[in-house]
């Protein structure tokens, strides 16, 4: 994923919300340049921290969201208020968490090697899935983000592994800056009931389940989302 996904709201939400958005790309992603030989969690989170302005709204979708997180975490001062979308805190299940199978990662990342094209268009499809627009919504997500570079093969790669092994739940639980999320009712990657888990581990956490949505709610229920950035901030 890179940046232009958020192109469709952005001069929307400046004005709903009277303040200037910037959204960035995570390295190996839209073009931005990758350090190849150190690709993991910490390392996006430092070569992003530079880029965020003290006391930002910060948002994240999906992996953006653990590194959201992980930069509330460890930059307390850029972080003013945390907003994930879509967005796990472990993203893979266990007998304690809900989340996406293990395998079902560890397959995709075996059908990367084979196939990106072909791979990325089924991980499109996913997020998608359930959505009442999914045609619809896979069109507009394609649409948005071959208009950049393509993804570099090892960002795809690791961005899988960062979501099949990390676990923020201690970082989560000792933030300090208020932490909302929105979620879809229909997501095939992040089940909503994460939600309740979510606000068990940080009490302040706050969050909103669209009925209707799937993982990518912004493209799908545009306005639902903008109102909810709304009624946050």
């Amino acid at each position: 994923m890179n940046k232009e996904v958020w192109q469709l709201i952005e001069t929307e939400l400046e004005n709903v919300l009277g303040l200037s958005v910037k959204a960035l790309n995570l390295p190996g992603f839209g073009g931005e340049p990758i350090n190849s030989e150190a690709y993991e969690l910490d390392t996006i989170v430092q070569s992003l921290a530079n880029k965020v302005n003290e006391n930002s709204i910060v948002v994240g979708w999906s992996l953006g969201g653990l590194v959201a997180t992980k930069l509330a975490a460890a930059h307390p001062d850029k972080v003013a208020h945390l907003i994930l979308v879509s967005s796990n805190i472990q993203f893979c299940e266990d007998d304690t968490w809900p989340g996406i199978k293990s395998q079902v990662l560890a397959q995709f990342k075996v059908q990367l090697a084979k196939d990106s094209n072909k791979t990325i268009e089924r991980f499109l499809a996913i997020q998608a899935m359930g959505s009442e627009h999914a045609k619809g919504d896979i069109k507009q997500l394609k649409s948005l983000l071959f208009q950049a570079a393509e993804p570099h093969e090892i960002a795809l790669s690791a961005g899988l592994d960062i979501l099949q092994n990390t676990n923020l739940k201690s970082e989560f639980e000792t933030l300090h800056c208020p932490v909302s999320g929105i979620f879809g009712r229909l997501d095939a990657l992040v089940p909503p009931t994460v939600a309740a888990e979510m606000a068990k581990v940080n009490p302040q956490f706050s969050y909103e389940i669209l009925p209707k949505a799937s993982h990518a709610p912004f493209i799908s229920h545009r306005n639902e989302f903008i109102n909810y950035l709304k009624s946050r901030l």
